[in-house]
């Protein structure tokens, strides 16, 4: 039950982050709301799929994450009369990868130092940060661009 309710907590969390990174853009008023839920529902899919007892990595949580604010941004977008991409990209900030780009950064400012005795695990640690920025970011595009693609070419015919 803690567990349900710390992943509540941090879905929270997680649609204030999408709300205040989009008042911070001047979005609409209207879709604020639509932005809070879109973003809840994605800080829900993320840490929910990392749970140890469903076992996804951060990568898969992330695109299934992902995936949820392509799904659930088209309709709240036309409730709202704004562009899907309006809710879609402010729900997406929680999910960027922060933390990973961070080490991979500081690691690159690390060999430039040439520290000799501990260069080879400086450099692991750096391209294992690099590679997981990257293929989370791809997550975050490919989890967006599959639901939101399928959904206008459907409402096209």
């Amino acid at each position: 039950m803690n567990e349900l309710l710390l992943i509540g907590a941090k879905g929270f969390w997680c649609g204030c982050a999408a709300v205040g990174f989009a008042i911070l853009f001047n979005t609409p008023a209207r879709a604020l709301v639509a932005i809070w839920v879109v973003g809840f529902v994605a800080g829900i899919a993320k840490f929910g799929f990392l749970d140890a007892s469903i076992g996804f990595g951060v990568i898969g949580s992330t695109l299934f994450a992902a995936f949820f604010v392509g799904v659930f941004s088209n309709p709240l977008s036309k409730l709202r009369s704004v562009p899907d991409i309006v809710i879609a990209i402010p729900s997406l900030i929680p999910l960027v990868p922060g933390v990973f780009a961070y080490r991979a950064m500081m690691g690159l400012i690390k060999l430039a130092k040439y520290d000799e005795k501990h260069y080879s695990s400086i450099i692991t640690d750096t391209v294992y940060n690099g590679v997981m920025t990257l293929f989370i970011v791809c997550a975050i595009v490919l989890g967006l661009l599959l639901p939101l693609t399928l959904m206008r070419k459907v409402e096209k015919q």
